[in-house]
């Protein structure tokens, strides 16, 4: 164990080719800058992924040969296109950057590319670019979570009824636990789509997925009940988030296809 983040960026040019290796794990952390509601600042994402990135590669990065890379900070985020501050990446833009990324990657030593995505709204296009970039350079690449989105099967707090995908009592708990001082609890309002939730197929987590901007349910932009959020539920998130992903840089260090 290392009290000190392992960045890539630290490192002068001569120690790229001496310490990154085959073994060498490269972990990129996606936020977002987008409205998450009057309440949460339009970092949330950015910070969530940030902090359990920099957390996980303190505590395993030694022992597994882990490296950070910079935030990736301007995602896809045009379901918020409609809110001013929202600064956001086309598909195509984004699916240029990563390939971009994972051809600098390829040509160190480094066979392994994690991403850490703190922004629901980027997964199917980083499950495509998983495979584009196996393809294109041959590198072993992944995609993991702080925590499962709601919308992706992940759980929600039970007054959200499994709606809890933005700006709710998770992400609001979080931030209250990483940097409290840039939430408004005095905004907080409950915010879930009562009749949606009624639905077995056609919901967050469903069996149909269907195209949304996160204004079509309310106008203030969040979708959950950030009315329960507390820093200590927050702190017990961080601590499993950490937890569950060093698990789950540990196995990607083993991995090979099952050979």
């Amino acid at each position: 164990m290392t009290n000190t983040v392992r960045r890539l960026g630290d490192l002068r040019a001569p120690d790229v080719a001496n310490r990154i290796t085959s073994r060498s794990i490269f972990v990129q952390p996606l936020g977002a800058i987008e409205q998450h509601g009057p309440h949460l600042p339009l970092s949330t994402d950015e910070v969530v992924a940030t902090s359990v990135a920099q957390a996980t590669v303190e505590l395993v990065g030694e022992q597994l040969d882990v490296w950070l890379l910079p935030t990736l900070s301007y995602t896809k985020s045009n379901e918020h296109a409609w809110a001013p501050g929202t600064i956001w990446l086309s598909a195509t833009t984004m699916l240029s950057v990563l390939d971009d990324i994972g051809r600098c990657i390829s040509l160190t030593n480094a066979k392994k590319l994690v991403f850490l995505n703190g922004h629901g709204g980027n997964s199917a296009l980083l499950n495509v670019v998983n495979r584009e970039l196996r393809l294109n350079y041959g590198l072993q690449t992944f995609t993991a979570h702080p925590s499962m989105p709601p919308d992706q099967g992940g759980p929600s707090a039970q007054s959200e009824l499994g709606m809890g995908i933005h700006g709710g009592t998770d992400e609001t708990s979080l931030m209250l636990h990483l940097r409290s001082d840039l939430v408004d609890m005095s905004k907080v309002v409950r915010r879930v789509p009562e009749k949606l939730a009624l639905n077995k197929h056609v919901r967050f987590g469903g069996t149909v997925s269907f195209g949304w901007l996160s204004n079509d349910f309310f106008v203030d932009g969040h979708i959950g009940d950030p009315t329960h959020a507390t820093a200590e539920l927050g702190e017990r998130m961080f601590a499993s988030a950490v937890k569950n992903f060093a698990e789950a840089l540990a196995e990607i260090s083993t991995f090979n296809f099952g050979k």
